[in-house]
């Protein structure tokens, strides 16, 4: 019995399967070792500067905050509900100027 070719198509499905099957594992594996490895770790001794670490994230948030604000804003212009006018005071009242 001859052997027969596999199609160019076939092959190169077959390929992207393994090679997907691979990449997903591969991810699993190292999802699952810095899982153990963060279980592992022993915890991080408290440093007395450690109650300014805090203060410092509330201004990120705030930002944060702030910059979500303005794509609504932006987002309400957009679609012709706030005038450039209206879009400008708003920004300003948020950003204080």
């Amino acid at each position: 019995m001859p052997l027969r070719r596999r199609r160019p198509l076939a092959r190169m499905a077959t390929t992207a399967v393994v090679a997907g099957t691979a990449a997903h594992m591969g991810a699993k594996s190292a999802q699952r070792s810095a899982a153990a490895d963060q279980d592992q770790a022993p915890p991080a001794p408290a440093a007395a500067d450690e109650p300014a670490a805090p203060e410092a994230a509330a201004p990120e948030t705030a930002e944060s905050a702030q910059i979500e604000q303005l794509k609504q804003f932006a987002a309400l212009k957009d679609q012709g509900i706030l005038t450039e006018e209206e879009f400008s005071a708003k920004k300003a009242q948020i950003l204080g100027l």
